[in-house]
């Protein structure tokens, strides 16, 4: 009967211990849940309405449509919350970007390193262009132009 008795104690101590870390566990998990959604804000790209949500002051700069994707590039590289709105009184459309005043210098940084991908772009030299040009010397040499005919008999 003792052993009897010993084994029903010590698996009624497992389970209540094991009830303690499950519940224990249960309520880290809950806390640390709570915490994550507390503290998560939106990042990046996001509407202006959110961005205004935030209620740290907005700024805002005109960008061309052409470097919008370019721009969200380099914004995702400096971490920079930002919402791109069309301005459609104008013709063409002009796109303003607005970003978080706090985000100020990371925006400046970014905003110049994407002017200055932009200037590249355009110094740098058309991949068509330089085909054109190697196709035109190659037509310039002499006796490396073949000619291909196609005899057709009936």
């Amino acid at each position: 009967m003792a052993v009897q008795e010993e084994i029903e104690q010590k698996s009624f101590n497992l389970m209540i211990s094991t009830t303690k870390l499950s519940a224990r566990t249960v309520m880290r998990a809950v806390k640390a849940a709570v915490r994550l959604y507390q503290s998560k804000t939106s990042q990046g790209k996001q509407s202006v309405r959110t961005l205004l949500r935030q209620n740290r002051g907005v700024s805002s700069v005109e960008i061309s449509k052409t470097g919008i994707r370019d721009f969200e590039r380099y914004a995702k590289k400096y971490g920079i919350d930002y919402a791109i709105q069309k301005d459609t009184s104008e013709v063409p459309p002009r796109y303003l970007v607005f970003f978080k005043a706090p985000d100020a210098d990371a925006f400046n940084a970014a905003f110049k390193e994407y002017s200055a991908s932009l200037l590249n772009k355009v110094n740098r030299p058309s991949v068509l262009e330089k085909l054109h040009e190697l196709v035109q010397a190659a037509a310039e040499l002499t006796g490396k132009v073949r000619h291909k005919e196609q005899e057709r008999g009936l």
